[in-house]
């Protein structure tokens, strides 16, 4: 499928993490820098805390974010609300304040931005509680972004059991290109397919349903790929990709 094209950058952009470039990743000052930047599209990433409470997390341990060595599922959520989601290692004492956000009150920013939300499932956390324990926990927290949430991940079975479970639409990151020929694939029926720029065949990218790019840099590559067919592209600095893009369309 070609790229939508008639769509503006602002559609097309998705902040990774958010604007991950200025504030600390996964965190709603992440998320709120990036919808003021302009984009209408953000992707988190969720585990779980040992209470079973999906929270806005990359890593599985709390180490880069809050200098904590313990995995977010041996914390509970009120154990969490004490650390910092600092990310000192980038920001030094900068965001010493910033909080760990659940996946509720991302959704509750989202909803109240009218964007669309891309909302991957670490595998970490699947492994640990079992897919089946946790689907059931997305569903009260994104009840507000029906229709404006697409549930993502690496791990397909899991995105089956949403397919079944809820009311989102999936999207499958890809390990390697040769996946979008898979039977497991063509069966999910994907809205959208995620893949490392790097892993795309060369020439025109054709897939059954729409591809997002990351990580793209500058707006000079983005066109590129756009030229490919590709549909959105995932970056953590946005805002300067708007940036470039808007420069190089005067």
């Amino acid at each position: 499928m070609d790229g939508p094209s008639d769509l503006r950058w602002e559609e097309r952009l998705v902040a990774h993490r958010g604007l991950a470039a200025r504030f600390p990743e996964n965190t709603l000052a992440s998320v709120r820098g990036a919808l003021t930047a302009g984009v209408r599209r953000v992707e988190i990433d969720v585990q779980w805390t040992s209470d079973r409470v999906p929270v806005v997390l990359h890593d599985a341990t709390l180490e880069r974010m809050a200098g904590d060595a313990r995995a977010c599922w041996q914390v509970e959520l009120a154990t969490l609300r004490e650390l910092r989601a600092a990310e000192r290692g980038r920001f030094g004492a900068r965001f010493s304040a910033e909080p760990f956000c659940t996946l509720a009150e991302f959704a509750a920013a989202m909803a109240e931005a009218g964007a669309h939300a891309y909302v991957e499932l670490k595998r970490e956390s699947l492994e640990h509680f079992g897919t089946d324990v946790l689907v059931e926990t997305l569903r009260e927290p994104l009840r507000r972004l029906q229709g404006r949430c697409t549930l993502i991940s690496f791990d397909l079975g899991a995105l089956a059991q949403v397919r079944s479970r809820l009311p989102h639409p999936v999207g499958p990151v890809l390990t390697h290109w040769d996946q979008v020929e898979s039977a497991e694939l063509r069966r999910l029926e994907p809205e959208v397919l995620f893949c490392d720029d790097r892993k795309l065949p060369p020439g025109s990218v054709r897939a059954a349903a729409p591809i997002c790019v990351y990580e793209v840099t500058d707006g000079e590559h983005a066109k590129r790929l756009a030229s490919r067919g590709v549909a959105y592209f995932e970056s953590f600095d946005v805002e300067r990709l708007l940036r470039e893009l808007a420069r190089s369309e005067r």
